[in-house]
């Protein structure tokens, strides 16, 4: 399971012209699935993205939680993180889990935030052609890959 965290002020995701998921202060996700991933490697991002101190405390030192700040999060699912680009010009989605398990995974990565977030967590739809925006805070941006866990 691969994800792109993004500190946002706000962030926002349209399909045919309609907002279906926003957010202000906090992180905008984008996650993507392998065949290989399962409820350790949901379990393991959800808490990775709970706990990540990424909000600045009083000393504007990035030390507090999305939890302890506040924030909220939007989740987008992208298979195109696991595009290979070793050979030629044309991306490889082949390490991309196929729509039937990705899409499962998905909902249940999206249902483990919202129980370590104890908030609701906006998605935008599945599988759509959705046009997402945002407005960086920081910037900060990470890849968090959960077969890198150490």
């Amino acid at each position: 399971m691969r994800v792109v965290a993004q500190r946002v002020v706000s962030a926002g995701v349209e399909v045919n012209g309609e907002v279906v998921g926003a957010i202000g202060h906090g992180l905008l996700v984008f996650a993507g699935f392998e065949d290989s991933d399962g409820e350790e490697d949901i379990a393991w991002m959800s808490g990775k993205l709970s706990r990540l101190r990424l909000f600045d405390d009083e000393a504007g030192v990035m030390n507090r939680g999305i939890v302890e700040a506040g924030g909220d999060v939007l989740a987008v699912s992208q298979f195109t993180l696991f595009a290979s680009v070793r050979k030629g010009n044309r991306p490889s989605w082949n390490r991309a889990a196929a729509s039937a398990i990705s899409r499962p995974l998905f909902d249940r990565f999206v249902r483990r935030l919202e129980t370590d977030l104890e908030r609701p967590v906006p998605t935008g739809i599945f599988g759509a052609d959705m046009r997402v925006r945002l407005v960086n805070d920081g910037p900060v941006t990470l890849f968090i890959d959960s077969a890198d866990r150490g």
